[in-house]
Order: C-alpha cells, then sequence, then structure tokens
C-alpha cells in the first residue's frame, strides 16, 4: 500500500499576472527555491518530493499523519507568499493512489480546512513502496554526434514512451534530470520492465539499466533503487556481463 501527497500552488496562474510581464525569471526562482525547502522538509520524515509541471508536486508520504502534514504547511506559508493545498491517497498502485487523492480534493473531503488538506489517509496500512530507477547505458557517445538539444529529444522522446508504457499499469513515472528516470511502481509494473527494455533497445535503439528499490519508506525505497543501479554500474566495470535490472528490498 502506498500513500501519495499532492501539493499544489492555489491561485497561481491569476497571482502571476498581478507581477507584470517581465516576470518570468521571478517565477522560475520561486518555483525552484520551493521545490527545494519542499524536498527538505518532506526528506526529513523520510519522504520523496516529484517535480510535476513546477507548480505542482507528488509526495510519497507513507507513514506521514494529517499532522505531519500541517506542521510542513506552517512552515511553507511562513517562508513564501503563496497558497498551498494538499491532496492525500492511498491506494494498492500508485495510479489509485493519485485518483484517490484527487477524488478528495474535488470531492471537497477535508482532513484540515484551515491548511487545505484534503483526501484520505489510514495509519493502519502496511507500507510498501517500490522505485525502479532507469538510466540510458553510455549516453555520453552520442554526444560526439549529436547536439546537447538533439540529446535531449533523445531524452524527453524515451520519457512520453515509458511515462505511457508504465502508466497502462498503474504506476507514475518521473524525469530525474540527466538521463535519469524514476518510476513509483507496483508488482505489475516490476514484472514488466524487462519487456520496457527490450521494446527500447527495438525501437528506439536506447539500451537502459533498471534498478529497483522495495521499503516502507519512499525515501529508504530510492536508496535502494539508486544502490541497485550503482550495483549494475559498477558489475559492468568489473568486466562482468551486467544484468538490464537489479533488485533490492528492505
Amino acid at each position: 500500500m502506498i500513500q501519495l501527497s499532492i501539493l499544489k500552488i492555489n491561485g497561481y496562474g491569476p497571482w502571476t499576472l498581478t507581477l507584470g510581464s517581465d516576470r518570468e525569471h521571478a517565477l522560475q526562482m520561486l518555483q525552484a527555491s520551493l521545490y527545494k525547502e519542499i524536498q527538505k522538509l518532506f526528506s526529513e520524515k523520510n519522504c520523496l518530493v516529484f517535480l510535476n509541471r513546477a507548480d505542482e508536486f507528488f509526495v510519497i508520504s507513507n507513514e506521514l499523519t494529517t499532522e505531519n502534514h500541517i506542521e510542513i504547511q506552517k512552515i511553507l506559508e511562513k517562508s513564501f507568499d503563496i497558497r498551498l493545498s494538499i491532496s492525500i491517497g492511498f491506494a494498492n498502485s500508485p495510479l489509485e493512489a493519485n485518483n484517490n487523492a484527487f477524488e478528495g480534493k474535488m470531492n471537497q473531503i477535508l482532513l484540515n480546512k484551515e491548511y487545505s488538506i484534503f483526501g484520505f489517509i489510514n495509519d493502519k496500512f502496511e507500507s510498501n513502496v517500490s522505485i525502479m530507477h532507469f538510466d540510458i547505458e553510455n549516453l555520453t557517445s552520442r554526444r560526439k554526434i549529436n547536439s546537447p538539444y538533439e540529446i535531449t529529444s533523445i531524452v524527453f522522446n524515451l520519457y512520453i514512451k515509458m511515462l505511457n508504457f508504465f502508466l497502462q499499469k498503474n504506476s507514475l513515472t518521473f524525469f530525474m534530470g540527466g538521463d535519469n528516470f524514476m518510476v513509483i511502481a507496483n508488482d505489475d509494473a516490476k514484472n514488466s520492465v524487462k519487456e520496457f527494455i527490450e521494446l527500447m533497445k527495438k525501437e528506439s535503439n536506447i539500451i537502459l539499466n533498471c534498478g529497483i528499490g522495495n521499503a516502507k519508506t519512499g525515501r529508504n525505497a530510492v536508496k535502494l533503487a539508486t544502490k541497485s543501479l550503482d550495483t549494475i554500474r559498477e558489475i559492468r566495470d568489473s568486466g562482468k556481463e551486467k544484468p538490464d535490472v537489479y533488485e533490492l528490498s528492505c
């Protein structure tokens, strides 16, 4: 069972118009500063934040209570001249948790009115998070023949294919920068990862590595997924035949 918290800047569009036309640089700095602070606050509680469209943030918030969310909201409201809402959902799959959080907000199911927290929390469920961490094998060699923007095109096209493939498995994909992607996964997604890797080899001539981590909290699952990915690299660099997928659990 996984719990997701979705943070959204309230009234962001109308508020930006009050800043005039020469505002984009200020908005970019605000979004970057806000992401940094949200990541800091949630990671201190053993969670992990994924940036979604810059004005929205997804958090793997397993084991966090409503009171934990209120504590974070209070700090954010003191630090930034904006209002945030939080919608929370839990389910057996990441996509279902996302849908439950969405429904909680749309139906105005309040967990705390003062701090705009909506949705559902169940602190009695058995917490379990699976993360798949992908990177592209030897993207450096492509930089010898492709310009930086062409590399971006390759990476983003892969992102779209990965997002759509794993969405069909009720899992959520996020671009992490560089050539790195993470999927908040369920068993169906994990069981399909080799199929996706083979598909990208055939369709796009892209070789992927995938480290998988399983734990009770988001931060620990990501730690194990990254450690798994590092293990693949270590096996490769030792001269042995590397696996495409490596998995760790705790």
